[in-house]
């Protein structure tokens, strides 16, 4: 399943659950200040989705830790409720940890949250939150993957942070927050894309996913 008109791609599905890693070591490419990391094996999960939702006078902050770095998104609960209280409890259930960002367009977007790898995996079920219509989908904005077919703002697991100045997307994409912090992460993730192929340069895993809320 894919999305995005010409650079496709960004999509999402479903799944169950295996725990195996490939033991070699993937090294990182030189010079990108990037850390050789353990290949995580394609993986199936399914979650229930969540019945709580989340304090809308409270900030929640999501921190991604890569073995390129870390950086934290400050969710939009008010404007996406749905999607970011899906995000927050798949983050409290550890799905996103040991997944790769399988989806690298420099000067584009970086693209992961999918425990398969290939584009089409997600938690086993969807949530909608129709994005403004004066949405701008600029640098450092996170938002949800579906499919063309899906109604806009529909969301299952796979996330995109935006790495160009303006993607110049239509206002489909359901908002989930925009980086605060660790551009540099972002911007080092960016780079290791093949522009043709879309696909990783070099392993980009997310080790880590926690959340915090004030």
């Amino acid at each position: 399943m894919r999305f995005l008109p010409l650079l496709a791609v960004l999509a999402l599905v479903a799944c169950g659950a295996s725990k195996h890693r490939e033991t070699s070591t993937t090294p990182a490419p030189a010079n990108t200040g990037c850390a050789g990391v353990q290949a995580p094996a394609p993986q199936m999960r399914h979650r229930k989705p969540p019945t709580a939702k989340l304090d809308p006078a409270k900030t929640y902050t999501v921190t991604l830790g890569t073995n390129c770095g870390s950086f934290s998104i400050r969710l939009a609960v008010k404007t996406s409720p749905k999607t970011t209280a899906s995000f927050v409890s798949l983050v409290r259930s550890r799905f996103f940890d040991g997944t790769v960002f399988h989806r690298i367009v420099p000067g584009f977007v970086i693209q992961g949250g999918d425990p398969t790898a290939t584009g089409s995996g997600g938690p086993g079920y969807l949530t909608v939150d129709r994005p403004p219509a004066k949405t701008h989908y600029t640098f450092g904005l996170v938002a949800m993957a579906k499919t063309k077919a899906q109604p806009a703002g529909t969301s299952g697991s796979q996330f995109f942070v935006v790495t160009a100045g303006d993607a110049g997307l239509p206002p489909d994409y359901a908002v989930l927050g925009e980086v605060v912090s660790g551009l540099p992460t972002v911007r080092r993730i960016g780079k290791l894309g093949d522009p043709t192929t879309e696909r990783p340069t070099g392993l980009v895993e997310i080790e880590h996913a926690t959340v915090a809320a004030r």
